[in-house]
């Protein structure tokens, strides 16, 4: 067994989003996102087939959800579940720090 961080192996530049796969096994995905000034187009929706728990441990961000349309503030530390097949989208993220997720993927 092998100790890694999840703070570690982060570029300088992001001209993309990174999704880093952290762990998969059957129904269950782990992975950790990094953004720094990165958004979804206005017309590019995540509709997973899969629920998500997702937790911002640096940076800010806000999320976009539709029907009903709504947005939400994540700050450092702040978590949300996204049930499978709930519309949403990456608004805004904060263009000079890094916000680093860690996403749950699973299914029930």
């Amino acid at each position: 067994m092998n100790i890694e961080n999840i703070l570690a192996d982060i570029p300088t530049q992001l001209p993309n989003e990174l999704f880093t796969t952290l762990l998969e096994k059957q129904q269950l995905k782990i992975e950790r996102i990094v953004s720094k000034g990165q958004s979804d187009a206005k017309d590019k929706w995540y509709e997973q087939e899969t629920d998500e728990w997702v937790i911002l441990l640096q940076g800010e961000a806000v999320l976009e959800f539709s029907e009903p349309t709504e947005l939400k503030k994540l700050k450092a530390g702040d978590y949300l579940y996204i049930p499978a097949y709930k519309k949403h989208r990456v608004d805004w993220t904060h263009p000079k720090q890094e916000s680093i997720w860690l996403a749950i993927h699973f299914s029930k």
